[in-house]
Parts: C-alpha cells; structure tokens; sequence
C-alpha cells in the first residue's frame, strides 16, 4: 500500500465527490489535518472534527462520505463533509485549547464547511471554534447549543434504531442483552436509553480493556468510572476479558461504537447475536456487511442509525431546540430504519445496500436541482 502522502486522491472521486479535499499543516503548534467536503448539493456541509493519532487522509475521506449518505437519507438540508486532526485528544487542554483554535483560523474560509464535535471533540472544542470564527453546532447550551454529548442525541437515536429493528430480528426489548463495544459519548447514552426498554447490558469495552456480566453490567457504576478518568476494565463487579473477544459474546443485540472497521471478514465469524446496530461510523467493512447478512444477522447500517447526532446539529443550526431535535431523531431515524430493512427483506439484498440505494436515489434528485453538476 502507498504511504499516505503518495495517495492520489482523485482516486476517491466518483458521481458524488469530494468536492474539496484540504490538508492543513501549521508547523508552530505541530498541527497537522484534513479536511474533506464530500457534497454539498442539499447545502454546506455539516461533520464532526475527529482528533486521534492514527486518523488517516482515506479515513476522512470515508467518514466525510458517511455523512453526506447520513444527511441525504435524512433529508436534511446539508451535504457532508469530515475533518481529522492528527493528535492525542488528552494532551494538555491549554495545548488542545491552542491546536483547536488554529485549525478553526485554518478553516475559516471553508465556508461550506461546519465543524460539530467527534471522536477526541467535544462542545468546549466546538465553543472554541465558534469563538474563532462563528460557524460550529455541537455548542455548549450556555452559547445557545444544544450539546450533542451531554443529553447523548447519536446514543438516542441507536436506542430508536435498535426499537425498530428489533422485530426484524424476532427480538423483544424487554429482556434483551446487549454487547456495546466502545462505551464513550455514544455508547453510554446508547446503553442508558435502551436499558429504559428493558434491556441488559453484559459486556462492554473502551480503549483500555472490557469486562463482561452475563446478569447484567451496573451502567451507571460504569459511567462513574469514566468520569473519574477510568477505564471499564477497572470495574470489579465483573470478569475481564479480551477485547478482541467481546464480539463473540452470547447477546442479542451487539453495538459496534468506537472505531472504524471493528467487523471484518477475520473475525465477524465470531459474532453471537441476531441485531446490530452501528452506532459509530463506518464500523463494519463492505466483507463483513454482506457477510453478516448471509449468517441471517439484521445489521442496520451507520449512516442510518448513528445520524442522531447530525439530526440534532441541523436543528440547532436552524435555530431549533432539544425537544424538537429529540421528535426529529425518532421521526427519522424510526422510518429510516423501518424502510432500509422492509427493502433489504423485499429485495433479498443486505440492508447496508438497501440503505445505500434509499440515500443515493435521494442524493441523485438533490443533484439535479443544481445550477451546476
């Protein structure tokens, strides 16, 4: 494989973009980024700012894809874009503070282009960029946001997801258990609002360990943990186990919320439930799609299930409050869900096809009202 710099990016390109493809460097705070405005048809794109170590230029590009395929299936009046800075999200904050301000600086005049919080993100990092230059969602709810994170609109929406889905795979809330793998933003709302239905958690992971309860897992005795800076595995009501093994632990619904391509075609093999949903973006390899759904395993793709979080940033962006986000992030994710798996049964093809037909048909009849294609 050719070293990241040697990657021609044209060879990304196709129908529906990039559009724009930037790389960031800014020697005096070693800040190195991409950023990449997929499509903005249905209006300026809207994604998260992604900060890790290994986020890569191809990482980006798929990431930034996802969320144009989110917004169209949505509906909502934004194409899609994604940005990744490379960096250690736990440095220092007075030199996160200085990285994140620069960046914003550096986009500024991408004006198609809106940055809400991600992975290694947050609303403080978004507060930042707003200050800088006036264009972020994801805002803390004293600038007049509604806070992604902290009332957990993307863990929301997989519990919506997980509720519709479920009778596709012969599922009952009530009882169920769940595996979540990535227990951060997304997976500790995901795991609160599906235990208001019922459901148990008996295994979870983050990116220092995971444990495992088949009685069920105390979520909230877990969440305190995270908040003192812990890891899962620190937990003592429950027994260690492998992280690379968590997914083939007896459940009925597995949650892959961390890292991309976490199902392969090497080990999606190993998974020992009926329903998946994708809460983190991208988390499952085209292999393993096709795969799961020759093993008869309902997979509800992430750019339908995971789109709470983007739902929720277009209704601030317009203006709109929580409770109009939280009717929106049931109203569309509910009948996203629904039609992507009546179609994947009706057509015979996996649901990740499905739902890339039901957004692409979308994206498609957005381009054609455009002055210029």
């Amino acid at each position: 494989m050719p070293a990241e710099s040697e990657v021609d990016p044209f060879s990304f390109r196709d129908e529906f973009g990039p559009a724009k493809i930037v790389h960031i460097w800014s020697p005096s705070v070693d800040l190195r980024a991409v950023v990449v405005i997929d499509n903005i048809a249905a209006g300026p794109a809207i994604g998260g700012t992604r900060m890790a170590p290994d986020v890569s230029l191809r990482e980006c590009v798929r990431l930034a894809r996802a969320m144009t395929l989110k917004n169209a299936a949505c509906g909502l009046p934004h194409g899609g874009a994604k940005s990744v800075i490379f960096g250690d999200s736990d440095m220092a904050p007075t030199d996160k503070e200085r990285l994140i301000r620069v960046f914003a600086k550096s986009i500024e005049q991408l004006v198609d282009y809106i940055p809400g919080p991600d992975m290694g993100t947050d609303e403080t990092a978004m507060a930042w960029i707003h200050d800088e230059i006036g264009r972020s969602v994801g805002l803390p709810a004293e600038i007049g946001g509604i806070p992604l994170d902290e009332i957990g609109a993307t863990g929301f929406g997989v519990m919506i997801a997980a509720s519709a889905a479920a009778p596709f795979a012969n599922l009952s809330l009530s009882g169920a258990r769940i595996v979540v793998q990535g227990f951060g933003a997304v997976g500790i709302h995901a795991a609160r609002f599906l235990a208001r239905k019922g459901v148990r958690m008996v295994g979870v992971s983050d990116s220092r360990g995971a444990v495992a309860d088949g009685e069920g897992l105390d979520i909230e005795a877990l969440v305190a943990l995270k908040r003192e800076g812990k890891s899962v595995s620190d937990f003592k009501g429950a027994r260690a186990v492998d992280p690379e093994a968590l997914i083939a632990l007896p459940c009925e619904i597995f949650i892959p919320a961390a890292r991309p391509d976490v199902l392969r075609a090497d080990n999606v093999d190993m998974l020992n439930c009926k329903l998946v949903v994708q809460g983190a973006n991208i988390p499952a390899t085209a292999t393993a799609e096709r795969m799961m759904f020759e093993r008869g395993i309902v997979s509800v793709p992430d750019f339908i299930a995971n789109a709470g979080g983007v739902i929720c940033a277009s209704i601030e962006y317009a203006g709109g409050g929580e409770r109009a986000a939280f009717a929106a992030i049931e109203e569309k994710i509910g009948r996203n869900t629904r039609l992507t798996l009546e179609r994947s049964r009706a057509l015979k093809v996996a649901p990740v096809d499905a739902a890339m037909k039901l957004s692409t048909d979308r994206l498609r009849k957005i381009m054609q009202l455009r002055r210029w294609r």
